[in-house]
């Protein structure tokens, strides 16, 4: 009588598990061998697929970044809503800054945005703040009642190429700016704010000096805390219009404490 041998012999195995049979045919491994040899291929493989987003190294002609501040601006939690968004092609209002920005350099031979603070700072009317390296000011275009924009006043084309002073004094400009929108009407003042600067991707291998970075301040506020403008009838269908001045708008967030609203009261309260 022969013994069954489970590495000789055929048999069937149970998987209680799924409840299923599997055959296992160990002779099968003594099948004649004729000799031949496969040559294992060595696989090639990428630092990075450049047609996955998540992928290391990959490149795309736009990333945005941008930051969304307060529940009338739908953020539904306290946290920061700061993000950046990265795609493969070139949204509308970044496209319409690129063309603009061209034609006024092949134009004029001068960067648009480095020769519109030039002459914000002669003027000195919509300025609000500044440093050694940023102006903060209400563009003269200003749509929103007290939208503002903040720029570097050296050229530069994207946030990584800004120095380590530059970061640092990017930093203190913004606690102060924020700190006067807050004191505006002593809450945390909403807005939904981003940076533009110059393209990504491909746009790396072409000229771009027509291109200067700058942040954009967006907030819906009008007159308090509580009252928001809408962009509604007329100025949702024809054009946008205001009822404050930008000047009016830059001298009101001048004459704001860069000390916060809270600090001040609890400085008060103590005394």
């Amino acid at each position: 009588m022969t013994t069954f041998d489970p590495d000789e012999h055929q048999h069937i195995r149970y998987n209680p598990l799924q409840d299923k049979w599997v055959l296992v045919c160990p002779h099968r491994m003594k099948r004649p061998w004729k000799g031949q040899v496969e040559k294992v291929e060595e696989e090639t493989i990428p630092r990075h697929d450049p047609k996955n987003p998540l992928c290391p190294g990959a490149t795309r002609p736009n990333g945005q970044i941008f930051e969304n501040r307060g529940a009338i601006n739908g953020c539904s939690n306290p946290h920061p809503h700061c993000q950046v968004w990265a795609s493969s092609f070139f949204p509308n209002e970044p496209a319409v800054i690129h063309r603009t920005q061209k034609e006024y350099f092949e134009k004029h031979k001068v960067p648009l945005l480095v020769d519109y603070v030039k002459q914000e700072l002669e003027k000195q009317e919509r300025i609000i703040l500044q440093n050694e390296d940023w102006v903060w000011l209400v563009p003269y275009w200003a749509v929103w009642p007290f939208e503002t924009m903040l720029i570097p006043k050296r050229h530069v084309l994207r946030i990584e190429d800004l120095t380590d002073q530059e970061r640092n004094s990017l930093a203190d400009i913004m606690k102060k700016l924020l700190t006067k929108y807050d004191n505006m009407f002593e809450v945390s003042f909403p807005y939904s704010m981003g940076w533009n600067g110059a393209p990504t991707g491909d746009f790396y291998k072409e000229h771009c000096n027509h291109w200067q970075l700058h942040a954009l301040y967006y907030p819906p506020l009008l007159r308090s805390a509580t009252v928001k403008k809408f962009m509604v009838g007329y100025e949702l269908l024809a054009m946008p219009q205001r009822d404050l001045t930008p000047e009016k708008a830059a001298e009101k967030l001048r004459s704001l404490s860069e000390v916060h609203y809270k600090t001040l009261k609890a400085e008060n309260a103590n005394k």
